[in-house]
């Protein structure tokens, strides 16, 4: 094809589907990049998350009005938004400069192109309060110079692309100089990566160019979790996620980031005209929230637990829709209970211990305020339970009571096992309080624990993780890493089943099967012959077993 010298409205709305359909493609490998080791969501797939928010409006735009004004604002709207965790975030606030820049216009040639990327870089920088260099930020400010360089020297609008790559490469590949934890992990970072990804659309639209194919799995590809002693500083080190909209008057934003620059770090604020998407990591989920409460209204709040994420497009497919074979009651009651769940095993266990509402969600499958709100409203009590059954979910469970007329009480259960265990006190004729009460109480004397698979490598304190390693979890952490799910699962017993207790219930999800958890009951009457074990299926993604000891 002939190489296009200016950009039309057309052709922008081209390379952002282009841009989304690379990041789809690469989101696996640019998952790769990150330090977590248990099954998440990570950067690439936040990044293409947020792209496809954009694209979902970009289609809304009447064909008819398909021209640059409408385009950039759909581009600033949609990746304001649907931005997904820091990357995306960062990501929205470089869509937002670029359109700004170029909403003005009919097209965009070298030069405009060159004003719109330098813009999407200072853009980013000034939404963080604290920039790190060795990021996403790094490669966006080196693209945005070497487009500005390239115009200067009177080249055409595919060599400035061309220029612009090359310079975004060569910083990407830099970034482990910058930042030990990158070093030591022998990775690049992850959102430069997914941003290099947009100069390769802008590529595929002005020179015909194909998008880059993803790399093949490679050990060298996977990250540790923990930076070297002493080092690594610049990256958080905070357990807790936590993103929401916010409401507010923009002059009440400056004093919202310093009362957050107390809370956390990796804090970034984007957006304008009453509407900010806010994106922090914190050990105080609680101040988080409030710090939006005394200027403005938070809404679409999602806390995420960094150690404990799971996979994020399978709560996409599942969250926001509560179980559609849940039968709820005809009659009245005094208090009704609504829990937090994912896998049909669980919900099924439920509704038999008398919950009337459940949400889809869980580990780093946060479901919104409103999703919890809607299935409050629905129940047949004025007086509600919540069991969040994640301390992530908590804090937005607590955000219920002042939405509704209706009386909620939450019991903070960090876990299904809980959920369970607090269902046996619970009494439909005795009050929110009283109910709330005894729910607590039973919970609290429940010890759980979990097994998932490591998705890439790292270290614990129960040792090395590599990619595949099973692990055995507790509240307080990696507690086993084995070869094998059986060995696993028994020695997270092991450690975590005393002569104090009395029946262990093993709640069976996606990745057990009949021989394992046989192996794990036999276990269990050779070495605690003293107590007794139930088998529940629940189905739930990612952890084969959820224990519950009681």
């Amino acid at each position: 094809m002939e190489s296009l010298e200016r950009l039309a409205a057309d052709d922008l709305v081209a390379v952002v589907t282009s841009y989304r359909d690379a990041l789809r493609a690469h989101q696996d490998a640019i998952n790769r990049l990150n330090v977590y080791p248990v099954p998440d969501g990570d950067t690439g797939t936040n990044m293409a998350l947020t792209l496809e928010s954009v694209v979902s409006e970009l289609q809304a735009i009447d064909g008819a009005a398909t021209e640059m004004p409408a385009v950039c604002k759909a581009i600033a709207h949609g990746s304001l938004m649907g931005a997904r965790g820091n990357s995306g975030v960062i990501l929205s606030q470089v869509l937002r400069g670029l359109s700004d820049q170029l909403s003005r216009l009919d097209s965009a040639g070298a030069d405009e192109l060159a004003a719109g990327l330098c813009a999407a870089s200072e853009a980013a920088y000034k939404a963080v309060m604290r920039p790190v260099e060795g990021t996403i930020l790094t490669v966006a400010r080196e693209m945005g110079a070497a487009a500005r360089l390239a115009v200067d020297d009177g080249v055409g609008l595919v060599d400035v692309l061309d220029r612009v790559r090359q310079a975004g490469a060569d910083a990407l590949a830099r970034t482990p100089e910058m930042l030990p934890v990158l070093k030591q992990a022998g990775v690049v970072d992850a959102g430069g990566a997914g941003l290099l990804l947009f100069v390769d659309a802008l590529l595929k639209v002005t020179a015909g160019r194909p998008l880059p194919e993803p790399p093949a799995p490679s050990g060298t590809q996977l990250a540790r979790f923990q930076p070297p002693a002493g080092e690594g500083e610049d990256i958080s080190g905070l357990r807790y996620e936590v993103m929401y909209l916010l409401e507010a008057a923009d002059e009440s934003v400056p004093g919202f980031r310093d009362v957050w620059a107390g809370c956390g770090d990796s804090i970034v604020v984007v957006g304008g005209d009453g509407l900010w998407n806010c994106h922090i990591h914190t050990d105080d989920i609680g101040a988080a929230i409030e710090a939006a409460l005394d200027v403005g209204r938070p809404r679409n709040i999602r806390v995420t637990d960094l150690l404990e994420q799971v996979e994020e497009e399978r709560w996409v497919r599942e969250a926001g829709t509560a179980a559609e074979d849940e039968e709820w009651p005809a009659a009245p009651q005094t208090t009704a209970v609504v829990a937090v769940g994912t896998g049909g095993g669980i919900r099924r266990i439920f509704r038999s211990l008398g919950v009337h509402g459940v949400v889809a969600g869980g580990q780093s499958m946060n479901p919104s305020t409103a999703q919890i709100l809607e299935a409050v409203e629905r129940v047949p009590a004025d007086q509600v339970v919540i069991l969040p059954n994640n301390k992530n979910i908590v804090p937005v469970a607590e955000q219920v009571a002042s939405l509704t007329d209706k009386r909620v009480r939450v019991v903070p259960t960090s876990g299904v096992a809980e959920g369970f265990a607090a269902l046996l006190a619970y009494d439909p004729e005795a009050d929110g309080d009283a109910n709330a009460e005894a729910m607590r109480e039973a919970a609290s004397r429940v010890v759980s624990g979990e097994v998932t698979r490591a998705v890439r490598s790292s270290d614990s304190p129960a040792g090395s993780i590599n990619e595949g390693d099973w692990m055995g979890l507790s509240r307080h952490g990696v507690e086993v890493v084995a070869t094998t799910l059986e060995e696993a699962a028994c020695g997270l017993l092991d450690k975590l089943v005393t002569d104090d207790h009395e029946i262990v219930t093993l709640i069976e999800g996606e990745g057990s099967s009949a021989a394992d958890t046989r192996r794990v009951t036999e276990w269990l009457a050779e070495h605690r012959p003293m107590v007794s074990a139930e088998v529940h299926h629940g189905g739930q993604p990612l952890y084969p077993y959820l224990f519950s000891i009681e």
